[in-house]
This record gives structure tokens, sequence and C-alpha cells, in this order.
């Protein structure tokens, strides 16, 4: 697939909110329909998860505390016809040990977000047999 860069957007979430559903709600706002994301910043009691592909589904991994949101990267794109953020972190505890997988939440206790938007046909999940919601993948 083939994208050209929109616009870019650089962003604090406030104190208290969910870390996904405002980059959700930024996104739907601002009518990002596909686009790269990265962050940095702190979380407090974090779930992230690890997919088991055997159970098709994710492992949840609930962390608690505070944890320095050492890196976020991800992407935007549409799922049940709004967009949607798919983020993996690396998140570290004040003895600087990581922690790292999928985002499923967190709420934000400082977070800066980058989000670069691409323009070009909307990449679309879809539900696929193994549990993961998923874009057609590129033939060559």
């Amino acid at each position: 697939m083939k994208f050209s860069r929109g616009r870019n957007f650089l962003f604090r979430i406030p104190e208290g909110k969910e870390f996904l559903s405002a980059v959700n709600e930024f996104a739907k706002k601002h009518n990002v329909l596909i686009g790269t994301i990265s962050a940095i910043g702190t979380l407090k009691n974090p779930k992230i998860g690890y997919f088991e592909e055997e159970k098709g589904q994710y492992k949840v991994i609930e962390l608690e505390g505070t944890y320095e949101l050492v890196s976020a990267l991800g992407n935007i794109s549409i799922k049940d016809d709004e967009p949607f953020a798919h983020i993996h972190v690396s998140l570290g505890d004040k003895e600087g040990k990581l922690f790292g997988g999928h985002l499923i939440e967190g709420e934000v206790f400082v977070a800066e977000v980058y989000i670069q938007e691409l323009l070009g046909e909307p990449l679309i999940r879809k539900p696929r047999e193994n549990g993961l919601a998923l874009w057609d993948a590129e033939e060559e």
C-alpha cells in the first residue's frame, strides 16, 4: 500500500484520562483515519497483553502502580467504522525493569503523543479466525 504524509499532531493527554480512549477520541475528532503513533510519559496501573496463539486471545498482564511510558509505538486504522489505535508499549518501573506488550489500558499521569497522519486508502481491521482483527495482507 502507498500512502502520502498528511498532517502532524503533537499533543498532551490530560492527567486521569484513559490513554487509548483519548487517542481514539482525538483521531475521531480530527478525522485521522490512517496514521502512525508514538508517545512517551507515565501511566498508572496499566494493563498490557501478550497474544496467546493457541487460545486466540490476549493474556492480560495487570501492573500495579506508576510506570514510565518509555516508548509507545503503533498505528491508527479503521475498526468497526471508527478510528482505532493499536499500540505496543515499553513500560519501566522504579527499579528500571521493563515490561512490554500490547497496550490494553492505562490511566494517564503524563502522556505526550505524536501522530503522523497518512493519506490513502483506509486500512480496515476485520475479524480473523485466529482471534485478531487484522488488515488484509498485501499480495506481492
